[in-house]
């Protein structure tokens, strides 16, 4: 059982401390760690509207304090946020769009 959070979306990946990692090693670390979460994890609609949520928070997170991680995940978002509402459909894509609206 993962981290409940406020909003009640309860964590079931490891994304969060994945990305916070990469965060260390800069730019070219955060688009590893997410082209393979992408690759591996992009069928689950779960696992998938998680790491939207997580590249979400991480811009929030850089906002003001490191332009190049704030930028790298706002583009690493809207990509992943563009897939999501592309190829889910019906009941996965209405999880998505709860989580992440």
């Amino acid at each position: 059982m993962g981290k409940i959070l406020e909003n009640g979306y309860e964590m079931k990946t490891t994304f969060w401390d994945d990305f916070t990692i990469a965060d260390a090693f800069g730019v070219d670390a955060v688009k590893d760690t997410y082209n393979n979460a992408f690759k591996y994890w992009k069928h689950d609609y779960e696992y998938i509207t998680e790491l939207s949520l997580v590249l979400n928070w991480k811009i929030f997170q850089h906002y003001g304090s490191n332009n190049f991680l704030y930028n790298i995940y706002s583009i690493l978002y809207e990509e992943c946020d563009q897939w999501c509402m592309k190829h889910l459909k019906g009941n996965e894509l209405s999880y998505y769009i709860k989580w992440t609206d």
